[in-house]
């Protein structure tokens, strides 16, 4: 039931961030339904290459492809004065996107038996995995890459969840708000990992 739900939220969210840039990068209709599923299905493929799952399954998710291209459409049709905050919207579906895909990762990840270390690449690829490859067909410096903390709250979603402290049920869904809960705090108070230059003589 949990991997269901979080599958669900997942992909809307994502399918929505991705249409929303799109049309940000006045794509017309056909590629803002290609960033839109890539954004939303990208993270997946991604992980299922890595940790050895089976890549075909992603065609089996037939609910889901329906369901981002219904979310998709939504987006589309809203008039575009409800779409010129696109800024804050687009950072919350992200991060609702990041924080489930990432719980979904880790828990595919124990449910196939795999070690600590894997189930948070798992975590951090479902993640970030579909943004990353929006950003980048979008022309944009990829989130992740930014000094803003992203990936790391994946990350930290997924050590929870391989040590056994996140298991299953409500606590799964706790994790979801706390998960992105962070990351929008960390945008709104401009939380930083640190940096370093290196300077040439």
């Amino acid at each position: 039931m949990a991997w269901d739900v979080f599958s669900l939220i997942g992909t809307i969210a994502f399918a929505v961030s991705g249409a929303i840039i799109a049309m940000e990068e006045k794509y017309d209709l056909f590629g803002v339904y290609i960033l839109g599923v890539v954004t939303a299905f990208g993270g997946g493929a991604l992980r299922n290459l890595l940790i050895g799952a089976p890549t075909a399954t992603l065609w089996d998710q037939g609910f889901l492809f329906q369901m981002a291209l219904i979310s998709i459409t939504v987006v589309f049709l809203l008039p575009s004065k409800l779409m010129s905050h696109w800024e804050r919207w687009g950072t919350y579906f992200d991060a609702i996107g990041l924080a489930a895909f990432a719980i979904q990762g880790a828990l595919l990840a124990v449910q196939l038996g795999l070690p600590v270390g894997a189930v948070i690449v798992a975590a951090v690829l479902t993640g970030s995995g579909g943004g990353i490859i929006r950003d980048l067909l979008a022309g944009r410096k990829p989130l992740v890459f930014k000094k803003e903390i992203y990936a790391v709250w994946g990350a930290l979603a997924g050590l929870l969840i391989g040590v056994g402290l996140f298991k299953e049920g409500f606590s799964l869904y706790v994790l979801l708000v706390l998960t992105t809960a962070l990351r929008i705090l960390s945008i709104v108070f401009h939380w930083r990992l640190p940096t370093k230059k290196i300077v040439k003589n």
